[in-house]
């Protein structure tokens, strides 16, 4: 089958155009990297999207000074980056989440050298605005990017533990060589948001910390997006032990054969309609969580880390923390596909032995169908015999009647010796005919 056409082609020197092929193109410049000048705040929040339309999204992003102007098409694309006086905003829809990341210059007292500074205060945006966002929060972390020169990884970390107010950090030198340092305590702060610094060396281009912030954003983003799993995984772990105990049960009851087929049959596709419907609602979070970690796994190799002695590096920490929950969430659902194909296995042979069971009764009535045409057989061959008795002797009365008629006409017969006389000959008649008409029945 042809593929719709574009009608315009670029000065005949091509066929023209797929209709799809500008915006298969345009895919990989669909989200652009930011350009960040040093030093930085990058305030980040993605809220999940579910039940939020666009038209909200779009509301909310005029809500900006001077973004009234904004159309349903300037959203059309899933990514649009807004510069407003100070500061640049920048919007991307997934197909889960929705993220929203502001950047701004980084406040006076709030970089390398400060104790836990107080971030918040200094954004540009609108009081407000930020708790208006359309959606539920799944990430909110607040980056702080500083050039600071790294010749000194280890004094730059003591810094950076007053930076987090002395809580427990994970650190990693990034790219080889090293072009920046990264520090996060993975702590949910009261105002939700976590924190990250990022310490790069003086004159560090705008897209290299672009790129930084990107990957580091999405590690935090992808990684709790993977986790949805897990509460959905432990949530189905309790009915799935009960699951596999009752067909356990079932299984047993059908090898003891101590209940009836139909009430087994009745209980499997009970305990299969739970297993399938836990299956079709599940399906799609355990195969997103699949792929968010993925995403996690290639975020991380991106980051090239380095560690620094005294410290984890930041995708070691995670990974000691994410992997086992990753594990949970594959083995219920590996439980729970070999779950429903052992209720399969179970039924199809419930079916069988059903089937075995009824072709035993089928061939059971078949014997005593046989038996009963022989009984019949013989019984017609019975009736058969008296019958023919039967009519003979009608027929020698008749004939008796007949013969003592004549005798009264005058005709010298004796009657009882006339009958006599014909009686083999009627017997043979009679039997003679009751053959032609059986032999006639049996051939057609």
């Amino acid at each position: 089958m042809s593929l719709p056409l574009d009608p315009v082609s670029r000065s005949g020197a091509l066929p023209a155009d797929d209709a799809r092929r500008r915006t298969l193109h345009d895919e990989i410049h669909a989200r652009p990297p930011a350009r960040i000048r040093l030093p930085a705040l990058v305030v980040y929040v993605a809220v999940l999207n579910d039940g939020v339309s666009r038209a909200e999204e779009l509301h909310h992003l005029r809500s900006l000074p001077g973004q009234q102007h904004l159309g349903a098409d300037d959203l059309a694309r899933n990514f649009l980056r807004l510069r407003c006086a100070g500061y640049t905003l920048k919007w991307e829809r997934h197909t889960e989440f929705t993220r929203y990341s502001l950047v701004q210059p980084l406040p006076a007292g709030c970089g390398l050298g400060a104790r836990d500074p107080a971030l918040q205060p200094h954004s540009l945006l609108p009081p407000g605005w930020l708790a208006a966002i359309p959606g539920r929060t799944m990430a909110a972390i607040e980056l702080a990017m500083d050039p600071q020169p790294l010749e000194e990884p280890a004094a730059l970390l003591e810094q950076a533990r007053t930076w987090f107010d002395g809580r427990p950090i994970v650190a990693s030198l990034l790219g080889q060589p090293s072009h920046s340092l990264v520090v996060t305590d993975f702590h949910l702060r009261p105002d939700g948001f976590e924190r990250m610094l990022v310490l790069a060396p003086p004159g560090t281009s705008e897209t290299r910390a672009g790129r930084i912030s990107a990957r580091l954003l999405e590690l935090e983003t992808y990684r709790m997006m993977a986790l949805l799993g897990l509460p959905v995984a432990k949530a189905l772990a309790g009915p799935l032990v009960q699951d596999e105990a009752e067909l356990a049960r079932l299984t047993a009851e059908m090898e003891a054969k101590t209940t009836s087929e139909q009430v087994l049959l009745d209980a499997l596709v009970a305990l299969a309609a739970r297993v399938e419907r836990s299956l079709a609602e599940h399906g799609y979070r355990f195969s997103a969580t699949r792929a968010y970690d993925r995403l996690v796994q290639q975020r991380a190799a991106e980051l090239r880390e380095r560690p620094i002695p005294g410290t984890q590096t930041i995708s070691e920490f995670m990974q000691r923390r994410l992997a086992p929950a990753m594990a949970t969430v594959a083995s219920v659902e590996q439980r729970l596909n070999a779950l429903s194909e052992r209720v399969a296995r179970a039924s199809a042979l419930l079916r069988t032995q059903v089937d075995i069971a009824r072709e035993e009764q089928n061939r059971q009535l078949l014997e005593k169908l046989t038996r009963g045409q022989a009984l019949q057989l013989r019984l017609q061959t019975t009736v058969e015999g008296l019958s023919i008795a039967a009519i003979s002797y009608y027929v020698i009365s008749l004939v008796l009647y007949g013969a003592k008629a004549l005798k009264s006409a005058g005709v010298p017969l004796h009657p009882e010796l006339t009958a006599g006389a014909l009686m083999p000959l009627v017997l043979w008649a009679v039997w003679r005919i009751n053959r032609r008409i059986h032999d006639k029945l049996h051939t057609d």
